[in-house]
């Protein structure tokens, strides 16, 4: 996290109730295909590294954006 706040949690399905806020400073990993979600109400700027090919997959299809 470079800036701002960001709230992040694993699983298979959308919980508020189970993110862990990340202030600046923050880091998160994860291992491959594990299953996530994320929230926030501002504007975070984040840093996103990894190794590729990578691909975002959507546990409900439906929640793709890029199909809208």
């Amino acid at each position: 996290m470079l800036s701002g706040t960001y709230n992040f949690g694993t699983g298979d399905k959308f919980d508020k109730e189970k993110t862990k806020a990340l202030p600046p400073g923050s880091t998160v990993i994860n291992q491959p295909k594990t299953n996530h979600f994320a929230w926030t109400d501002e504007e975070p700027e984040i840093q996103v590294h990894g190794v590729g090919p990578w691909a975002i997959n959507y546990v409900n299809p439906e929640d793709d954006p890029r199909k809208k």
